[in-house]
């Protein structure tokens, strides 16, 4: 089926305007490309430093021009539930390169940070930076030029954004990401945010939450609630990056494994090298992007990504806008109810059809672009699946089924949650900004009340814990964007808000923070741009103002004020507190350097 009318014109417009960017993009990629195996003009010396620590029989088949090498990238470190899986990782894909004809090579280490371990800490302001910075890392590993094609380990926020950032700007090479999965299911999502709310509210001890968090998150894999490390296996696999059903097997299983060395196989096979060539540059194209945002829509996924998918594609030359997001949640139905959106967690989503289900709904009803290249080959409805083991430990593929597993999870284009998706942007006279209310209810679409001023979320909690939050108020959490502290995930004002809201009182958040890819079911106006340290309208507010927050019709403003509002000077504070600790003071060309929320927040667009 072709293509929606109305999908088909925002993707046109995305690559009129991408025009200039992307063809200077696609002309560096093929210039490299044109350069044939890249060890070939590598002088003896060089080559002899690459294969140092090979086998003989590798260094004989590196010496040459005819076996493929492949660049493994890691975000390995076993702290992290979600990295711990990969340890393993290098040497099975090296046993599966051997056995495909090639030769693998741990070409580089990458960072990764938990946003679940830093909430609330310095070092969570370290942690939107650590994007590029990962960017950066892998292109240090690959400037070796030792490689025919790339594997991307990672899984979680900031880490395959980054990874993604490396592929594009590595765009002559082929790259397949190869995931972990999630952990298996543990404490209900509903049941630990249950302890979470009687804690902030002084009802249960530390020891209590600590054990409903432990059981929460038990073992190796994702956190398997529906945040921005999940969000990221949906995109990796909607967009062409992941083999088909490979985003949500769990760790440490044959499925998971026979995966992994099919991944490999595949990414030696679509060299230079072989008759099937899929530069990762040349793979994603404006359409790919299209279905990335397509089906972060269709499961209410991360607000992270509408910076990250932003920044994602401008290392591909395409200038993707908050605008196009919003064009296309109007259109894309709500398929999904995933934690914090619904009860369920992502190892339910899967097996009421997952990924396969999904884009299959999406497809019949021609809400994808089906017409796309992926690393799997041509075509998105090869991912229309339902993935198992077969016999001897192969991959298996099945056509996904014409009906989903569990209707509360996983639903139907006809019989969608919602009608539109589960992001809207926001504009007026504070500027600009996204909200997610996928898990809001309707009668809190529209927020209209005085402004609390905050400077920082301790503030906000502080408040709370002396009684202070009392009626309606929108609180304004603002110095938290990229340029002031690195715009640290303000997840902990999610309880409390949540708490407020649950007494009755009409509560909304505004920052030009962020909130975590889990934030949930109080209104928030996040990612506000232009920041306030930038002298955004945000600065501007005064405590009492009155404001209107319109989800319904995609506003956000301040109203009945006695003054002229674009008139008032912003306000500034003294932000040197953020400058040291926990590394911050290594991120400083960071802060001075990042651009807008709306472009990305990257150090790299702008």
């Amino acid at each position: 089926m072709s293509v929606d009318s109305r999908i088909a014109a925002i993707t046109q417009r995305l690559i009129e305007r991408s025009k200039p960017t992307r063809e200077a993009y696609l002309e560096r990629v093929r210039k490299a490309a044109a350069q044939s195996v890249h060890r070939s003009v590598l002088g003896c010396g060089n080559l002899a430093h690459g294969f140092a620590v090979c086998s003989p029989a590798e260094k004989q088949a590196l010496a040459g021009d005819v076996v493929p090498n492949l660049g493994i990238i890691t975000s390995y470190n076993d702290m992290l539930s979600a990295h711990q899986p990969f340890e393993t990782y290098p040497a099975m894909i090296r046993e599966a390169a051997r056995e495909a004809g090639g030769v693998a090579q741990v070409a580089g280490g990458v960072p990764a940070m938990c946003d679940g371990v830093t909430q609330g800490q310095p070092g969570m302001e370290l942690s939107l930076f650590s994007r590029d910075l990962i960017a950066m890392a892998a292109g240090v590993g690959l400037s070796h030029n030792m490689f025919d094609s790339t594997v991307y380990l990672g899984v979680c926020d900031k880490i395959v954004p980054g990874l993604m950032i490396a592929a594009m700007t590595f765009g002559h090479l082929p790259a397949v990401f190869i995931p972990a999965g999630p952990m298996t299911t543990g404490l209900p999502n509903d049941e630990k945010a249950r302890v979470r709310q009687l804690f902030a509210e002084g009802k249960v001890g530390r020891d209590e939450l600590l054990a409903a968090e432990s059981k929460s998150y038990h073992g190796p894999g994702t956190c398997t609630f529906y945040g921005t490390a999940n969000s990221n296996q949906m995109l990796m696999e909607i967009m062409g990056f992941h083999l088909p059903g490979a985003s949500f097997i769990n760790p440490g299983t044959p499925l998971r494994d026979a995966l992994t060395r099919e991944a490999t196989k595949r990414a030696l096979a679509i060299t230079a090298l072989g008759n099937e060539f899929t530069p990762a540059g040349e793979m994603i194209d404006e359409r790919s992007i299209v279905n990335g945002v397509i089906g972060l829509h269709a499961t209410g996924g991360s607000t992270n990504h509408t910076m990250h998918l932003v920044a994602m594609a401008r290392a591909g030359g395409i200038q993707l806008t908050w605008a196009d997001i919003a064009e296309l949640s109007d259109i894309i139905p709500l398929l999904a109810r995933v934690y914090p959106n619904g009860l369920a967690d992502v190892n339910h989503f899967h097996a009421a059809g997952g990924m396969g289900f999904l884009i299959s709904q999406l497809l019949k009803q021609g809400l994808l672009h089906d017409d796309v290249r992926t690393v799997f080959g041509h075509g998105l409805s090869a991912y229309a699946i339902d993935v198992r083991l077969g016999e001897n430990g192969t991959v298996e593929r099945l056509p996904a089924p014409e009906t989903s597993g569990d209707p509360k999870v996983l639903s139907t284009v006809d019989q969608p949650f919602q009608a539109s998706g589960g992001l809207r942007m926001l504009s007026g006279n504070l500027g600009k900004a996204v909200i997610k209310i996928s898990a809001v209810k309707p009668e809190r679409h529209i927020i209209e009340a005085p402004a609390k001023i905050f400077h920082d979320q301790s503030e906000l909690q502080a408040a709370f814990k002396d009684g202070t939050l009392t009626g309606n108020f929108v609180a304004v959490v603002r110095f938290q964007g990229p340029k002031a502290n690195g715009m640290p995930e303000l997840h902990k004002l999610t309880t409390v808000l949540g708490i407020l809201q649950d007494r009755g009182q009409m509560v909304a958040l505004i920052t030009d923070g962020r909130m975590s890819g889990a934030s949930g079911k109080v209104p928030s106006a996040i990612h506000m741009t232009p920041e306030a340290v930038d002298g955004g309208p945000i600065a501007k507010i005064r405590e009492g103002d009155m404001i209107r927050l319109d989800a319904i019709a995609g506003t956000i403003d301040v109203i009945n004020t006695a003054d002229d509002f674009a008139d008032r000077l912003p306000v500034s504070i003294d932000l040197s507190a953020n400058e040291f600790g926990m590394g911050r003071e290594l991120f400083a060309p960071f802060r001075a350097a990042t651009g807008p929320a709306d472009q990305g927040a990257s150090v790299f667009f702008h």
